[in-house]
């Protein structure tokens, strides 16, 4: 079978390859490409095939193809590092302030006609007195139940 990418490590990156993989903090998917690069170079001796790499490291035959193919376009450092997210994940609707006037809301007297607030009514009051713009029954739930607040 053809081989499209080859691994040629030099000894400095066997070294950090080795020393990523004894580590304590590497994570598993860390350490199953750093077995995955030491199985495969070239430099030691004659390396197996990619399926016999996967068997032996238990992993996907894809997981060893991609890693490999990271290692030859894009470097050890990218193969070796978690993901970086482009852009992090969406910010929270509902921040300190706000969390703080929902649940002062929530501990206040109910409105006239009402014996206890509801999910409902704290709602539709939160976005009536704009302490956030728009937000869901659930996302108010979460917030009371984060402080063991409960309305009965």
């Amino acid at each position: 079978m053809y081989k499209k990418y080859h691994v040629k490590l030099s000894e400095a990156e066997r070294g950090q390859i080795f020393a990523i993989s004894n580590s304590v903090q590497t994570s598993k998917t860390v350490r199953n490409r750093c077995n995955i690069l030491m199985m495969a170079d070239e430099n030691v001796g004659k390396p197996p095939s990619q399926e016999e790499i996967s068997k032996r490291s238990g992993v996907c035959d894809v997981t060893v193809y991609q890693t490999v193919r990271d290692y030859h376009t894009k470097g050890l450092d990218y193969v070796l590092r978690g993901r970086i997210h482009e852009k992090p994940p969406k910010a929270p609707i509902v921040t300190g302030e706000a969390e703080a006037r929902i649940i002062a809301l929530a501990c206040s007297a109910p409105p006239v006609g009402y014996s206890r607030w509801t999910i409902r009514l704290l709602t539709e009051r939160v976005i009536e007195l704009q302490i956030v713009e728009t937000i869901g029954r659930e996302t108010i739930r979460g917030t009371l139940k984060k402080r063991n607040l409960n309305l009965t």
